[in-house]
């Protein structure tokens, strides 16, 4: 509540209630963001490379486990030579069984030089058999690669004459599951190391924008509070240093100019305190009058207007208060208005001004609101001081108070239609009940 002269002063944040600052959503904000873009390039890398190293094992696992079948099937060739000069068939599958025992999964095939088939292991083996190439085509050792398993094939000499072939075929699937379950322990492991690393790097990018997150936050809470003495504090000489300079700076030029504006604004009430404290009073409740409230509309709208700051109008008028003057006298009519103006007065912020303007209706203009909930949990706070028990020369008053609200610039951004539009809410809240506020334009 304010007195009749005085307006609203700038920068006095203190009468105001900050609004609540809205949280930054973890998701949204500048650390967040940063450590989930590093993350993304650090698991996209890093899969990328394991992929690649994964894929180069797989295929050198095979190469290994060719080359040893390779070498297996020249050590086998030179054993089974003399046999087959011989014709020994039963040494040869004895010699093919023995060597069939170093390794799971491997079919033999051997032939004589007419290509005859001379030994195999299994023997009696059903299977497709081992395909010996085409005439001419195996001068010396071939190799073969499948999926599964890897096919070597090569001729058997015995002094340097052509006494047969050879043929191979060994699985790869234990070399290849080994290699997968290596890779499958590597990606756990990755899996593993990649959520470590987005932690670190929260923390990492946290201690690293910290200054600027300060800086953010000194920048919302002085917008919010308007408490230009505030400074931000200079961490390191480096870009945000100069930045955090320059807007503590910034910050200095408008607390001076807001201490000039204030200094200016106070000598000229004083001027004219005297004045308006005799022409626009109340004589009964003291409060200003309607002719200062027209004056103090038109100024309040004009600087919400220019500083694109939220103001709102009460419309007040209240409950049974004809009745109170018909059954217990305009004396005590008179009573109820006093006490209803001492009780509004009390809820009420500095700075607000309260008004009568005749019989039992009120106004009230609300400069520099942080938002429209503040003036609604007013207006409530207004109705339920009000109907607050009431005795009057020992008897109750049954008073109650219906509140129309209108937002500049919200509503109107001219004085008598927003004064209108405030009348026609609260008239609508006295449709819905009494006891209420209703706000323009959401009336009904």
């Amino acid at each position: 509540m304010t007195d009749i002269a005085p307006p609203k002063l700038i920068g006095l944040a203190s009468s105001q209630r900050p609004a609540e600052r809205t949280p930054v959503d973890g998701r949204d904000s500048l650390v967040g963001r940063l450590t989930r873009l590093n993350l993304q390039v650090l698991s996209a890398t890093l899969l990328c490379t394991f992929a690649l190293i994964a894929a180069a094992s797989l295929l050198a696992a095979r190469n290994l486990q060719a080359d040893a079948a390779q070498h297996s099937a020249e050590l086998l060739a030179n054993s089974l030579a003399p046999m087959l000069v011989f014709e020994d068939k039963n040494a040869a599958t004895q010699e093919l069984a023995s060597f069939a025992l170093q390794s799971d999964g491997r079919r033999i095939l051997v032939s004589d030089a007419n290509r005859q088939l001379f030994a195999q292991w299994p023997p009696g083996d059903e299977s497709p058999r081992l395909q010996l190439p085409a005439e001419g085509g195996l001068g010396g050792a071939l190799r073969q690669m499948q999926l599964r398993d890897v096919e070597v094939w090569m001729p058997v000499r015995f002094k340097q004459e052509l006494v047969g072939y050879l043929g191979m075929r060994e699985s790869l699937d234990r070399i290849q599951w080994a290699v997968l379950r290596m890779v499958a322990l590597a990606a756990a492991v990755i899996g593993l190391a990649i959520v470590l690393a987005g932690r670190l790097l929260r923390w990492v990018q946290r201690s690293a924008l910290a200054p600027i997150v300060e800086l953010s936050d000194l920048a919302e809470q002085v917008a919010l509070s308007q408490d230009y003495s505030q400074r931000a504090k200079v961490h390191r000489f480096d870009e945000v240093g100069r930045l955090s300079e320059r807007f503590n700076q910034m910050l200095k030029r408008v607390e001076i100019s807001q201490a000039e504006l204030n200094q200016q604004l106070r000598q000229e009430q004083q001027a004219g305190q005297q004045f308006e404290q005799l022409a626009y009073k109340d004589s009964l409740t003291q409060l200003p009058n309607r002719l200062y409230f027209q004056s103090a509309l038109q100024r309040h709208m004009a600087a919400s207007c220019q500083g694109v700051n939220l103001m709102a109008l009460m419309f007040i008028d209240l409950d049974n208060f004809k009745t109170v003057n018909d059954r217990h006298g305009h004396e005590a009519g008179d009573a109820v208005l006093r006490e209803v103006a001492q009780r509004m007065t009390q809820v009420l912020r500095n700075g607000d001004v309260l008004c009568r303007l005749g019989g039992d209706e009120f106004a009230l203009i609300l400069p520099n609101l942080p938002d429209e909930t503040a003036a609604e949990q007013l207006a409530l706070r207004l109705i339920a001081a009000i109907r607050e028990p009431m005795v009057i020369d020992g008897h109750l008053m049954p008073i109650g108070a219906t509140v129309g609200l209108a937002f500049c610039p919200t509503d109107e951004v001219d004085a008598p239609q927003l004064l209108s539009a405030a009348d026609v809410a609260m008239y609508a809240a006295k449709r819905a009940g009494k006891n209420t506020y209703r706000r323009a334009n959401h009336a009904a």
